[in-house]
């Protein structure tokens, strides 16, 4: 049996593609494994698609089954450890998609994240006051502890930039309108884009602006994060947002799209040093 359904985080994913990758080395199929072991195929099916942590008694019935040397049990069973273990997102889970969730774990342990943001400020780079105007206006028919609960994970998550080991790598490209658009009104804008140019001030942040003047672009189906990991063992992988919902790609065709779209995006964007002018300029027209 699978154990509870909890949000993913880059140790059950390892998990889960070694353990498909064990079965397969044995060249044994899903419903084999069923047969064989009285695993239910859907819950194998769940296990293998990091949607459930296997119990240990489940996870040791499929290593004897597919024949696992004591080294590569070993590490199966650290990896079991290591995804029992709560994400950061664990505080906020009941006030945020399984998807955003599982994106929040993602980038507490990324290497480095490529976004565009169409519309507004990217969370990580979000004043309180231009936060609390954004989640107001977009969910607003949300209790006001729902949107503290989500203002308090967008502050946990920015954490990922100033950590003293290994601080997140961020490189933005915002649209123009993401700028032009006063949210909250005159003062908070304002200090949203101060905030900004500040921001653009650490080693490991580079800001860019596309203005509208380059016209038709790549990226107008709507905004997206490439996030990269350490280990090789972890692919890369794009998180989406929209009115429709969220979303996680994987796959390396999937995700190399985005990476190829972000570089047409940097491409045709000012300068940072010509994004921080437009921004200025952008602020300076506020007071």
């Amino acid at each position: 049996m699978a154990g509870k359904r909890t949000a993913l985080t880059v140790q059950l994913r390892r998990l889960a593609v070694l353990l498909t990758e064990l079965r397969e080395e044995a060249g044994v199929s899903k419903e084999e494994v069923s047969a064989r072991s009285g695993i239910n195929v859907t819950t194998l099916y769940r296990i293998e698609t990091a949607q459930a942590r296997p119990q240990r008694r489940t996870l040791m019935a499929m290593l004897d089954l597919y024949g696992v040397d004591e080294e590569r049990r070993a590490d199966a069973l650290k990896l079991l450890q290591e995804a029992q273990k709560p994400g950061m997102s664990r505080p906020f889970e009941a006030a945020v998609s399984e998807v955003y969730a599982a994106f929040i774990n993602f980038e507490n342990a990324a290497l480095s994240a490529r976004l565009f943001e169409m519309s507004y400020i990217p969370g990580l780079l979000q004043t309180e006051r231009y936060a609390w105007a954004v989640l107001d206006t977009t969910m607003p028919k949300a209790e006001s502890s729902v949107i503290e609960q989500r203002l308090r994970a967008r502050f946990e998550r920015a954490k990922v930039l100033t950590r003293q080991d290994d601080p997140l790598e961020l490189w933005v490209v915002l649209d123009e309108a993401a700028i032009r658009r006063v949210v909250g009104g005159p003062e908070v804008m304002r200090e949203q884009l101060l905030r900004l140019i500040d921001e653009s001030e650490k080693r490991n942040v580079i800001l860019q602006v596309l203005p509208f003047e380059a016209g038709a672009h790549p990226a107008m189906i709507g905004s997206f994060v490439v996030l990269d990991f350490h280990e090789p063992a972890d692919p890369e992988l794009v998180y989406i947002e929209g009115a429709a919902g969220d979303d996680i790609v994987e796959g390396r065709d999937g995700v190399r799209r985005f990476g190829v779209m972000f570089d047409q995006l940097r491409a045709m964007a000012l300068s940072p040093r010509d994004s921080i002018t437009l921004i200025t300029e952008a602020a300076e027209s506020l007071r």
